[in-house]
């Protein structure tokens, strides 16, 4: 009987650590001082906050646009820029028999405001991708995006 017993502590205690390293980011009142020179985070579909991602679905409802091969080469407390593919569905004749294009984009994440969902974090609230070369049927050059909250 003291073995299972020895044996449930432990795999509670070890649950318990994996689900601190693994819980989402956020901080506790002790810690205030310290969220304010955390980077702002880009906030994706299953409102997980991300900071540098590879890869955002644009198009939460379907997944017919999403950003691949995100490289950052700034990311502070005003903006984020980077570069990437913008991977868009041409819907022809309909969405699901559509065909994926990829189009060469500039980003641009900026106008970081306070996350609702988690109040000691900040968000970027807008995204601008920038068409490099093509891009998809009537879409700008350049396109402006509010982001979620």
């Amino acid at each position: 009987m003291r073995a299972h017993t020895v044996r449930t502590a432990l795999a509670l205690g070890a649950l318990a650590s994996l689900m601190a390293a693994t819980a989402p980011v956020s901080a506790s009142a002790g810690e205030q001082g310290r969220t304010a020179g955390r980077p702002p985070v880009l906030v994706d579909c299953l409102w997980h906050a991300q900071v540098r991602p590879a890869d955002f679905v644009l198009a939460c409802g379907d997944g017919n646009s999403r950003l691949v091969s995100l490289h950052w080469s700034r990311w502070d407390a005003r903006a984020a820029v980077g570069e990437g593919v913008n991977m868009v569905n041409d819907c022809k004749p309909y969405c699901a028999a559509g065909r994926f294009h990829g189009y060469r984009v500039a980003v641009r994440l900026d106008k970081p405001l306070t996350w609702k969902k988690q109040p000691k974090l900040r968000q970027y609230t807008r995204m601008t991708l920038t068409f490099k070369d093509a891009r998809p049927e009537r879409l700008p050059q350049s396109v402006t995006y509010p982001l979620w909250s």
